[in-house]
């Protein structure tokens, strides 16, 4: 059974639904394997009377780095997830207030070696920042492979969730809302 899509309409079609709550910012075919990163920032507060009565604040992101592929290997793994780790953090504003950072790596590809998705699968990175009370930052990584005899979305275990969004997305028949 052929894929219904090819890499690029796939990123096209997973970026057309995640612009309705991220902010998208493409890059030339010269930065391949990364094509997109998506960001989304999210501050909620709550207070008393007035402004400067806060009770808490809290703000939430999350940075999604699309990687285009023909092949994922075990090397071009981990040198994409050391990138996203190094740039993540370093985006990431981490102050009081701060509750979560994810950084999220969705790789495209048409085709995987067993090894890489064994290290995909394997791999975790949990961070929290003075004790939890500045909150925490977390690697999620999900792979979309699109060559193989059914279109398969692999996941670590903290990337189930962007797994879940992926195939609401890609593989969903109602055309009920953007994004579920």
């Amino acid at each position: 059974m052929e894929s219904k899509y090819t890499r690029q309409s796939a990123i096209e079609k997973l970026l057309d639904g995640y612009a309705a709550y991220y902010n998208i910012t493409r890059f030339p075919k010269e930065e391949k394997p990364l094509t997109a990163l998506c960001e989304f920032f999210e501050h909620s507060e709550k207070y008393v009377l007035s402004r400067k009565a806060e009770l808490w604040s809290a703000d939430c992101e999350e940075f999604i780095y699309v990687f285009d592929m023909e092949v994922l290997t075990k090397e071009l793994f981990e040198k994409c997830i050391d990138y996203v780790k190094e740039d993540g953090l370093k985006k990431a504003d981490i102050k009081q207030g701060h509750m979560y950072t994810y950084i999220t790596p969705i790789f495209i590809c048409d085709t995987y070696e067993d090894i890489a998705v064994k290290a995909l699968k394997k791999y975790r990175f949990y961070k929290s920042f003075h004790f939890s009370l500045h909150g925490w930052a977390q690697i999620n990584a999900a792979a979309l492979a699109l060559a193989n005899d059914e279109d398969c979305i692999i996941a670590n275990k903290s990337g189930r969730y962007a797994a879940k969004v992926m195939k609401k997305i890609l593989f969903s028949t109602k055309k009920k809302g953007r994004f579920f």
